[in-house]
């Protein structure tokens, strides 16, 4: 029993290492060192982009209120809508306002007449006092009489300016352009003078983003400010946001507002980009990623993330010599730009690495066969190449 077990065992061996022996040498490639793409990295001009956590609010915001009081007569937005300045909002019963303008109106009338008559009696005895007939007293008393006609009828048309005003007080209109929130009070109640809250409009064309930025990272800003090679306040500074559910940085802004001092407790500084918002998509509270450039331009090597392997806390990429032998090469890397994955020491732009084909390294014993490709301007991944000879298989890093 022992030896018919031994003999199947020994048989089912013999079958997985002949299947295995064809896979090497396939992998190995028929003649020579298997095949690898290779590529020279990128060596272009760029400006390093630094990128920070922030929330969008709006450039402006206004709380409803009515400006004087009464019953609420109508509504005249929809909830949530877009309204532009000048939109009629909210109604207030007109009648009391327009009836208390008619009766300084109607005053304004009663006290013309008696200015008039002021006024006459005033000249009348003006004339007499030429001729010696009226005393001066009484002259005084005149020009007295006349002079308080004057500033009374000037009160009452203060009174109608001020009637006027609170007339059209009744029609609460939007006083800025943006998104009008739900109304808070209903037709038929009462609403007090700067007391009642109506609604609330926020500003969303232009919009703003907040976002705080480390210590040293102000201070690199600084010196690069000192250098002129940076805005020192940020102002007109070209900067990218993008959603949380993007992949892109799409929204376009500059930078407008950098705090005046840096938050003690956290040891970090708030600064502002102002976005357009023409379609209204960006809304207040939505947090997002913006990109601050952080560095003046420069040439830089670039390569793609997946040319770079990890071993433990190194990484590093294959070069290929000459005679097709493979060698590791340590990497310190930077942020990332154009999907590429700026090396800041390790590679001085001449070499050729190994883009795909990565795992056929180790089973080549240190030897590949390159084929060579040219990497585009813009990172579009392993699919966007197309090598020549083998197959494009992307390998997982190690």
């Amino acid at each position: 029993m022992r030896r018919a077990l031994f003999r199947l065992l020994t048989a089912v061996g013999g079958l997985c290492l002949s299947s295995l022996l064809p896979a090497v040498a396939v992998a190995q490639g028929p003649g020579g060192p298997p095949p690898v793409t290779v590529a020279k990295p990128v060596v272009k001009e760029i400006v390093e982009l630094d990128e920070f956590v922030g929330r969008f609010d709006a450039s402006g915001y206004v709380e409803v209120r009515a400006r004087v009081d009464g019953y609420l007569e109508g509504v005249k937005f929809t909830d949530g809508a877009i309204v532009k300045e000048g939109d009629l909002l909210f109604v207030i019963d007109r009648r009391p306002y327009q009836a208390a303008l008619n009766q300084v109106q109607a005053s304004l009338v009663a006290q013309q007449t008696r200015l008039d008559f002021a006024k006459a009696d005033y000249e009348r005895y003006e004339r007499l006092m030429r001729t010696g007939v009226a005393a001066e007293r009484t002259m005084e008393e005149k020009r007295q009489a006349y002079l308080q006609a004057q500033a009374d009828i000037a009160a009452i048309r203060a009174e109608i300016e001020t009637a006027r005003l609170n007339l059209s007080f009744t029609e609460i209109r939007a006083p800025i352009t943006g998104r009008i929130s739900r109304k808070l009070v209903t037709e038929g109640n009462l609403v007090r003078q700067n007391e009642t809250l109506l609604t609330s409009i926020v500003q969303l064309d232009p919009i703003y983003f907040y976002f705080d930025i480390d210590e040293r990272s102000f201070l690199a800003y600084q010196r690069m400010a000192l250098r002129g090679t940076h805005a020192a306040n940020g102002s007109a500074l070209p900067v990218k946001v993008k959603l949380t559910d993007e992949k892109e940085f799409t929204h376009p802004g500059t930078l407008d507002f950098a705090d005046n001092r840096l938050d003690s407790a956290t040891g970090t500084m708030r600064l502002r980009a102002v976005l357009p918002n023409k379609s209204f998509f960006l809304t207040p509270g939505l947090f997002g990623l913006i990109a601050v450039p952080g560095s003046p331009k420069y040439q830089a090597v670039l390569v793609p993330d997946e040319a770079i392997l990890t071993d433990l806390d190194r990484r590093y990429v294959y070069v290929v010599g000459d005679d097709g032998s493979v060698r590791q090469q340590p990497l310190r890397l930077a942020s990332r730009t154009d999907n590429y994955r700026i090396v800041r020491e390790g590679l001085k732009g001449d070499e050729t690495i190994v883009v795909n084909g990565l795992q056929r390294v180790r089973l080549g014993g240190g030897k590949v066969t390159p084929q060579m490709v040219a990497l585009p301007p813009v990172w579009q991944g392993l699919m966007a190449l197309s090598p020549p000879g083998a197959a494009a298989d992307a390998a997982p890093k190690q």
